[in-house]
This record gives structure tokens, sequence and C-alpha cells, in this order.
């Protein structure tokens, strides 16, 4: 761990590679997930790569450092997919993105247009794809919006979210928060400065 590159943060080199990222993850993710195109599985490793880029030196928050205690503390959920592993498994992927909404509710204040920024390559991939205007939410409250943008994208590829499907309840809310709380590598780069009691409310809205 002491040779680990340090967090830094957001910075201007890792905005232009985590973006490009959303963008084309946005653009392919259902044609790479529900068909199989071949062009849109290579547009998706290739945002995984910018990805890796991007967050390799900005690093990464409380959606990942509220991860690790959900696939830890994990006692009998298996997700789809992963009935071959034999035994109770939420993969990273999963225990991130179920945590997403309710932070970036939560993280929205501290910059309210990038998370509308954000929202907005979301809507615009979901708009094309399905040729409806509809709008599900704006930038008068930013974090509503991207959370929004979340579920809807995750419900239409079949991802079920809450921590409430995958076994949790109230009362582990607070052995989640104590598994969390010791991520001081991603918990300090919060864009807004997390204790106990926020994070404990961040995990029941993630019930």
């Amino acid at each position: 761990p002491l040779l680990r590159p340090a967090y830094q943060g957001s910075n201007p080199i890792s905005d232009v590679w985590a973006m490009f990222a959303l963008q084309a993850c946005a653009a392919n993710i259902h044609k790479a997930v529900l068909l199989g195109d071949v062009e849109s599985r290579q547009a998706m490793l290739l945002a995984s790569s910018a990805a890796g880029l991007g967050f390799g030196n900005a690093g990464v928050h409380l959606c990942h450092g509220m991860s690790y205690p959900v696939s830890s503390q994990n006692k009998s959920y298996t997700a789809p997919g992963y009935e071959r592993v034999g035994h109770p498994i939420i993969p990273h992927g999963l225990s991130v993105i179920v945590n997403a909404p309710a932070v970036f509710q939560w993280t929205a204040p501290a910059n309210p247009q990038r998370h509308a920024a954000c929202a907005r390559i979301l809507e615009q991939a979901r708009q094309t794809r399905t040729g409806s205007t509809l709008a599900v939410g704006n930038e008068n409250d930013a974090g509503a919006w991207l959370a929004r943008e979340i579920e809807v994208l995750c419900e239409s590829l079949g991802v079920e979210l809450g921590l409430q499907r995958m076994g949790y309840s109230v009362a582990d809310v607070p052995s989640l928060v104590a598994g969390t709380i010791e991520q001081h590598r991603v918990t300090k780069i919060s864009p807004r400065p997390v204790d106990r009691q926020a994070l404990e409310q961040l995990f029941e809205n993630a019930m």
C-alpha cells in the first residue's frame, strides 16, 4: 500500500479522461450488454481504460468506500450471473453502483454544475437510445437528477438496486458505517466532509 499513488481529487487532466469514459459508456453500454455488439464492446473496453487513467490519479470516494463493507459483510446474496461461484457474492461494480444514487444526491451541493453535467450526458444518451424526450430531472436539483438517471440506466439494464435486495436492513447500518469510516484513502477526498452521521444517512438512503 505504501507504493500506491496518493489520490489528489479532481484535476484538469483526470477530468478529461473521466468525462470521455462516461460519454463512451453511456453511448455504448446497452448494445454491449444486451446485444453483445462487438463495436460497442470495444468502445466499452476503451471507456474502461480511459476511466482508469482518470481515477488512477484523481481517486474515487464515497461510492467505493461504502462498497467495501457491502461486499465483505454480505451473508447470503448472490448476484445474478454469479451462481457458479458457489458462495454469496456482491461483485465490486454492483457494490459501488448500489450506493451511487444516495451518494450523488448528498455530494451535489458541493458542485451542482459538475453533477448536472454528468446527468446531462446520461440523459442525452438515454434520449438518443429510446427516441424519447422524457426528462427525469433538471439542474435545479442536480443531485436528484443524476441519481434518477443512474437508477433509470440500471433499470434498463436489468440491474436491481437497493441494499435491502441484497439482504441488508437498517439494523446493519452501524456495521456498514464502521467498515467505511476507516477507508481514509477514499473518504478523505469526498467533495463534502463525511462523518458517521452522514454515512448512516447515506446507507439508509441506499436501502
